[in-house]
């Protein structure tokens, strides 16, 4: 007998069409815009933390070698060639700041910070001087070229520098030597030393000053 041929079976479905959902590109936006307020929030909040951990510097390196002693006695020339003695900071607050060389980086930019806080300090009764051993002509020069409204005091004896113990050995490119470490004292109206900062870090620095020269009048 011949086999019957078996007919294959043939689908009939129709294939279903396969829709796209269209999707809305609002929310893409509005999660772009997330993401930039994101970012924004971000770079304020490592600012804020830099602002934070720059003024920790400077108190973390505050010493207490000076604090409750008073300011020695001394004599020194300012730019102006008019001696200036511990006599002429009774009655007033101090901010005394020792600073390593006229006319270097660092120390025109601790200048300028102190210069651009001065009429602050004023209004607290608080007067600044800055010292190093630089001559007076040198000081007169570099008080000049930034218009510092501040006297600058020549130590080039070394004397007052050797009282507040701001005189140490450095290193610079391997070659050893003896140097004004940068520093920062609160003297008050009684000649008290009150406040000392030591090897300070400049950013922030007259404005960390400024605000505990604010605590102490409170």
């Amino acid at each position: 007998m011949a086999k019957k041929k078996t007919a294959k079976k043939t689908s009939s479905a129709v294939p279903k069409k396969v829709v796209k959902r269209k999707t809305s590109k609002q929310p893409l936006k509005k999660e772009v815009s997330e993401k930039k307020t994101t970012r924004k929030t971000a770079a304020t909040m490592v600012k804020k933390v830099e602002t934070v951990v720059e003024k920790k510097k400077n108190i973390v390196l505050t010493a207490d070698k000076m604090v409750g002693k008073k300011i020695p006695k001394f004599e020194l020339m300012n730019s102006q060639k008019e001696i200036i003695s511990n006599k002429n900071f009774q009655g007033k607050k101090i901010i005394l700041y020792f600073y390593p060389k006229d006319n270097t980086p660092g120390c025109t930019l601790e200048g300028q910070q102190f210069a651009r806080m001065h009429r602050e300090f004023v209004k607290l009764n608080c007067e600044i001087y800055g010292v190093s051993k630089d001559s007076v002509e040198a000081h007169d020069k570099f008080k000049c070229k930034y218009n510092f409204p501040f006297d600058l005091l020549s130590d080039e004896s070394g004397v007052l520098c050797e009282a507040f113990d701001v005189i140490k050995e450095k290193n610079m490119y391997g070659k050893k030597f003896m140097g004004i470490e940068r520093s920062t004292f609160i003297i008050d109206e009684s000649g008290n030393i009150v406040r000392e900062y030591r090897k300070i870090s400049l950013a922030g620095h007259a404005e960390f000053i400024l605000e505990e020269v604010k605590s102490l009048t409170v």
